[in-house]
């Protein structure tokens, strides 16, 4: 057993970096939950769109970002037909909540009848109420479900989404007990609360939930009472959090090594599978489900952008496109409330960068996912993306 967890080690240590995230304290969005936001507008006219970048920032990568997602607005504004945006770019220096209150106000100011942007978190809650007395919306580029609602509206795919659609998946394919595996960080404790939502929404059971510290040290520690609880609970998949670049790697290796069935109880991922080729290898993965988005459209967005600006996009960049697509369309049918709430949560969504999605009442989204596996060390796809809604499986 020791022998195997020191292999373990060894398979892992390259793949531990940990990554990222725009989770964020947010401020409290004041409006009516209910209340019909945004402006009309004169479809005869250029619409006037602010886009909230992190630019400015003291950090190399966030101003490639910010140049990511105005390049990406760009190329959008390049394709509507029948539409035109005149677009103004404002920094917020990285997720500064300050600065973004400051350029939201300013371009409204300037005359903005929406905005698109910013990405973080807090930044993005501090922008929707700096204009929340404005009749302004903000299609923010942040997956952080507790600033949507009032006047912000989330561009960046949800956990929520993602849990929703994997569960629905995994029950028609007779799954109903699941053990929830999470990371005892904010994302993983939202992770977990979307998983759980959705499991519970759908009938089926959380049989038990384990967490565990988001170090290398920390998840060897927990990896025996986890699969001590897999099994004493029957759970028939292990739906984890875990992060491709942080600790997805260290749990699909250590689980397995000590003694879990992935036969019996195979991972479900929140997160995508697909974005290292090397976890592809990983004994503990093959079988399990994860969602993807739309990969037809997402190889046409990419290379349309790579062609006209020579290089690949941000993963993240196609979600300012998908902003100024979704306005785009709303004026283009002549509709002079295109800005408004009303408009923006129609039904029938908005084709973008990664396949359909559309807004939600309560200012998340729902985006057409694959469900995918990983069989004989590639990426198989199990359930295509849906390409409307409304359709089975959506």
């Amino acid at each position: 057993m020791f022998a195997r967890f020191n292999n373990a080690r060894k398979t892992i240590a390259r793949f531990f970096v940990l990554g990222a995230f725009f989770w964020l304290a947010a401020c409290d969005v004041t409006l009516d939950p209910t209340a019909n936001v945004g402006q009309s507008i004169d479809v005869s006219e250029p619409i006037e769109v602010a886009l909230l970048v992190p630019g400015g920032s003291a950090q190399v990568t966030d101003n490639q970002l910010a140049q990511n997602f105005e390049n990406a607005a760009r190329l959008a504004i390049a394709d509507l037909e029948g539409a035109e945006i005149d677009l103004r770019v404002y920094n917020t220096a990285g997720g500064n909540p300050q600065q973004a209150a400051i350029a939201a106000t300013q371009a409204v100011n300037d005359g903005a009848k929406i905005i698109i942007g910013p990405l973080f978190g807090e930044a993005a809650a501090a922008a929707g109420v700096a204009v929340a007395g404005r009749d302004v919306n903000v299609l923010t580029f942040s997956n952080n479900a507790a600033i949507a609602g009032g006047n912000v509206f989330l561009l960046g795919a949800t956990f929520d989404n993602t849990a929703q659609r994997l569960v629905r998946f995994a029950n028609a394919q007779g799954t109903s007990r699941y053990m929830i595996v999470h990371g005892d960080d904010l994302p993983g404790q939202v992770g977990r609360d979307a998983i759980s939502a959705a499991v519970n929404a759908s009938g089926s059971q959380v049989v038990g939930v384990v967490s565990y510290p988001l170090s290398q040290q920390g998840i060897f520690s927990a990896t025996r009472g986890i699969v001590n609880e897999v099994r004493r609970s029957g759970a028939q998949a292990v739906f984890t959090t875990a992060g491709a670049s942080a600790d997805l790697p260290i749990l699909a290796t250590a689980l397995p090594d000590a003694g879990m069935s992935i036969e019996r109880s195979p991972f479900i991922g929140l997160t995508r599978w697909d974005t290292l080729p090397q976890l592809r290898d990983l004994p503990g993965l093959q079988g399990g489900l994860f969602a993807l988005p739309d990969q037809g459209t997402a190889t046409l967005f990419e290379g349309r952008y790579a062609a006209t600006y020579g290089q690949a996009p941000h993963p993240l960049a196609g979600l300012a496109y998908d902003g100024i697509a979704a306005i785009g369309a709303l004026a283009a049918a002549g509709n002079e409330q295109a800005l408004t709430k009303a408009a923006l949560i129609q039904p029938q969504g908005f084709r973008g960068t990664a396949g359909v999605f559309r807004f939600l009442p309560n200012g998340l989204n729902e985006r057409g996912l694959a469900v995918a596996t990983i069989q004989d060390n590639q990426v198989a796809i199990l359930d295509p993306a849906p390409r409307s809604f409304g359709v089975p499986g959506l």
